[in-house]
């Protein structure tokens, strides 16, 4: 830990490697996806909170503020993803547009931002995107950046079942404190409510849940208030999980702003989640709110997304106009995510 006054000063690394394979199959049951895809490793936002700084130690590398500054980009991820999805639909036998429907839902950005601002520059999301759309392979996607409306051409022509923005906080000192390279709160609210203009189903994931710091009453019920007022059509929330690999981590940024809470996060965490009564506790009234501002629990995303596929599929068959429209709206009015802990895979 460095001394009062001192200043670490860090060199970022950009590292550019091959994938063979960059859409990885999905096991665990608990998860709402089959595939899971991630076109950096690292992430520049350095939210001190992150679950997957775990996966920077599958490297051999340190889950501290490594991290953020040694980013892996998978410059093949495009053409690896089209060789394999072309594989796939060979041995499905069937057409390209066709083999989305049988291959399961995919999810980008689940151990890293797909849209940290690296992407601007790379663009291997997009590159992805393009690739997922041609063969219209059901995706949602999760990120806590406005630059996703970058790409608003492409997720208009791709079978699209969410869009998560991450937003845990609309407390400008505790975002500051917890998250400072990531983009601001009210912005990716914004950006919510430019994806359902176009017609895309997004809203928010409010992720991580932080004991004593955004689970607070008067900023959850903000949170939700700003979430419906922006047209988010789903909340799924998801309490802070803390690996052996993080913990230390977080407990330090812990402890440079909020030294008087160092012990009660200790009380709390003796595992790798919150204890019991906690989590019980502060899911009712999370539950309570969403019941309150219209946010349905219980449904399970992959388990419909068929339905919507077929439909979706016809209506660009017959051109029809407004398809994302209609699509949207009739997601809306469904039940939406329950209230979920979410452990995400590589």
């Amino acid at each position: 830990m460095l001394e009062k006054g001192e200043v670490k000063m860090t060199q970022r690394i950009f590292e550019k490697i091959k994938s063979k394979q960059v859409m990885n199959r999905v096991q665990a049951p608990s998860m709402p996806f089959d595939w899971s895809i991630n076109p950096y490793r690292g992430c520049s936002h350095g939210c001190s909170f992150c679950y997957a700084r775990t996966t920077h130690s599958f490297l051999g590398l340190d889950a501290d503020d490594t991290f953020q500054n040694h980013i892996f980009i998978k410059e093949n991820a495009a053409d690896a993803l089209e060789r394999q999805l072309n594989r796939m639909s060979a041995r499905l036998g069937v057409s390209k547009e066709e083999s989305g429907y049988h291959m399961g839902l995919v999810a980008i950005g689940t151990a890293t931002d797909p849209y940290q601002p690296l992407e601007g520059k790379e663009q291997v999301t997009r590159d992805c995107l393009r690739v997922l759309a041609a063969y219209q392979v059901p995706v949602t996607i999760t990120t806590r950046s406005p630059l996703i409306l970058r790409d608003l051409d492409i997720l208009k022509e791709m079978f699209i079942t969410s869009i998560n923005i991450s937003v845990n906080t609309l407390n400008r000192e505790v975002w500051r404190q917890l998250e400072p390279a990531s983009p601001f709160p009210l912005k990716r609210l914004e950006t919510v409510e430019t994806l359902v203009s176009h017609g895309l189903h997004a809203g928010i994931f409010l992720a991580p849940v932080i004991p004593f710091r955004t689970d607070q009453p008067d900023d959850l019920e903000r949170l939700f208030h700003e979430a419906r007022q922006h047209q988010a059509q789903f909340v799924m929330p998801s309490l802070l999980r803390l690996s052996p690999e993080v913990k230390p981590w977080f407990f330090r940024v812990i402890a440079e702003h909020y030294p008087h809470l160092k012990q009660k996060f200790a009380e709390l965490y003796r595992s790798g989640y919150p204890v019991t009564s906690y989590k019980e506790s502060c899911m009712k009234r999370i539950a309570g709110l969403m019941e309150r501002y219209g946010y349905a629990t219980g449904r399970d995303e992959r388990d419909d997304w068929r339905k919507d596929w077929k439909l979706r599929q016809k209506q660009r068959r017959e051109g029809m106009p407004g398809l994302d429209e209609n699509i949207s709206r009739e997601k809306d009015s469904k039940q939406q995510p329950e209230v979920i802990q979410l452990t995400l895979p590589l």
